[in-house]
């Protein structure tokens, strides 16, 4: 059984070796965990796979393998027609109602019931409760309810009751292209961390502790040295509002992750491009402002600065006085960030608009001209590349 996870590890484009393969079974041989499905997906991933990178294909394989939900669904073959599935009505049922729905029996049954229904069908069905179809309490379709089912056809989850969702599906490489969240932007932040011991002696170093004691000849000789932490410095520039609307999610978990990453973090909030003022509380940010050359005397020039924000405004925005939608500014968007770029020379811009947009937006070439090329997409290979930039 293992061997065949370990081929379809490789299959997935998973650089697993050997050895690693070895290494688990001989921790299976030594009982390292217990007999629970959960204890064997720990272990397996910490000995199958050394890269935090890959773990979303990793559970994609694990689950397709240990689980079999979908080899076993993937017997069942068929095509259902889009016109089956199209909403026009949508079941409402009350809790009295819903409870009143039997299910058909099972995940064996369900699939069994649905490669029939496949077979037999030959036209659209709403309403109903037993074809593929809309508004009814089929198992199987969209927008109606049934205790347990198979989802086809609806583009988010209603009732939270379905064993399986069958719907087309379109995936591209997660590793490196994809915006994955929290965790998987961490694993790229973390190529711009430096450790650096100052300060107190308030850490054990167990190694040097045992040199020294066995020197000593076996009397115990503690050794200790400053903490270490991460001494990179983060100046965070944010984009917020208008179409920056339409990137929060992925902005949230920039920001969410940059502030567990970074020790010496600091963040501002900007709309559209930098001009004399930024703010750090949307809600005051009429009443409590913070001059940009303040922030740039406040902080060393050894800060890195990342900007996000997706560029897209009229072009008089950067280079016009007064061109900011805001308020009347008395020097142009690109003097601010290039007064900026003097004072800190480590700079990138992350873009969440698709890089394939970029050169048909002429404010976006603007500001990738006045970056010096520096803007980097806010995706995961846009990260790690934004992160060599500032090293």
């Amino acid at each position: 059984m293992l061997v065949n996870f370990f081929f379809m590890l490789r299959e997935a484009g998973l650089p697993t070796s050997i050895t690693e393969y070895l290494t688990l079974l001989e921790s299976l041989d030594r009982r390292l965990v217990g007999a629970s499905a959960d204890d064997f997906y720990y272990l397996s991933r910490a000995c199958l796979i050394k890269d935090e990178a890959h773990f979303d294909r990793f559970d994609k394989v694990f689950a397709a393998h240990f689980k079999g939900l979908e080899a076993h669904f993937d017997e069942i073959s068929g095509e259902v027609p889009e016109d089956w599935l199209r909403r026009q009505a949508e079941l409402l049922l009350n809790e009295e109602e819903k409870r009143q729905i039997e299910s058909l029996g099972g995940w064996d049954k369900l699939m069994e019931t649905l490669a029939q229904r496949l077979e037999e069908q030959k036209e659209r069905h709403e309403g109903g409760k037993k074809w593929i179809g809309t508004a009814g309490t089929s198992p199987f379709g969209a927008y109606g309810f049934n205790p347990e089912g198979v989802r086809i056809g609806q583009g988010e989850s209603r009732h939270r009751r379905g064993l399986k969702v069958w719907d087309r599906r379109e995936y591209r490489n997660l590793d490196d292209s994809v915006e994955l969240g929290t965790r998987n932007i961490k694993v790229a932040l973390r190529r711009l961390r430096r450790f650096a011991r100052q300060g107190a002696a308030e850490e054990l170093d167990l190694d040097d502790t045992i040199r020294s004691t066995a020197k000593n000849g076996g009397l115990l000789d503690i050794k200790m040295v400053p903490e270490r932490h991460n001494a990179v410095k983060v100046l965070l520039f944010l984009d917020v509002g208008g179409s920056m609307d339409d990137h929060v999610k992925v902005c949230e978990e920039l920001f969410s992750a940059t502030r567990s990453e970074f020790k010496h973090l600091e963040y501002f909030y900007f709309h559209n491009f930098l001009y004399e003022s930024l703010w750090k509380d949307n809600r005051r940010r009429h009443s409590e402002r913070f001059p940009t050359l303040d922030v740039m005397h406040k902080y060393a020039a050894d800060y890195k600065v990342i900007f996000v924000g997706d560029a897209t405004m009229s072009p008089y925005e950067i280079v016009y006085p007064g061109g900011s939608v805001e308020h009347w500014n008395e020097e142009s968007g690109r003097a601010w960030i290039q007064r900026v770029l003097r004072v800190y020379p480590k700079a990138v811009w992350l873009n969440p608009e698709p890089r394939g947009r970029w050169e048909y937006t002429a404010s976006i070439k603007l500001t990738m001209e006045i970056m010096e090329n520096r803007m980097f997409p806010l995706t995961l290979q846009g990260l790690d590349q934004a992160m060599r930039a500032l090293t």
